[in-house]
């Protein structure tokens, strides 16, 4: 079986409250390549991320954009360079910019389907575009900036 691009991090860098696979507390989010530029991932909110009743809580659909636009990120620079994607997974990618585009509610209990599309790579700055859907219904869209660490071991001020 695929494993997820998180599964693939090493252990010094699978913590994110987000996408850690040893946050236990976290949503461990997980993303799958899809094709050559597309990445997908699922996640079913529970009550606690309620914002108005029946609907998600914003900052869930932020934090999930941000985890797997990271995780797309490192995929695509996998890919591009040929890297294999197997543990331990020598990229790691941060943040540096996260634009989040509501344009509809967020029904809670639902499934929800994020995908990420390859924009560019310059360097160690990787563009990926964002969506966010839940019965096949766009909620939300979004763009990140990440940025390839310098060393996979390295989490410093780097940007």
């Amino acid at each position: 079986m695929k494993k997820a691009i998180q599964e693939l991090y090493p252990e010094n860098l699978a913590h994110c409250y987000g996408c850690g696979t040893l946050n236990s507390g976290g949503h461990q989010l997980k993303t799958y390549v899809e094709g050559k530029e597309e990445t997908i991932a699922h996640f079913t909110p529970e009550a606690q991320y309620t914002a108005l009743p029946g609907s998600v809580y914003g900052g869930l659909i932020a934090s999930l954009l941000d985890c797997h636009g990271t995780g797309s990120a490192a995929a695509f620079i996998c890919m591009a360079e040929g890297l294999p994607l197997e543990q331990p997974l020598g990229v790691r990618c941060v943040t540096a910019s996260l634009k989040v585009d509501f344009k509809a509610m967020t029904p809670m209990g639902e499934t929800l389907v994020i995908k990420g599309k390859l924009r560019s790579i310059e360097g160690r700055k990787v563009w990926v575009d964002l969506a966010l859907t839940a019965n096949d219904i766009l909620c939300a869209t979004g763009e990140i900036l990440a940025i390839r660490l310098k060393e996979e071991n390295e989490i410093k001020n780097e940007l």
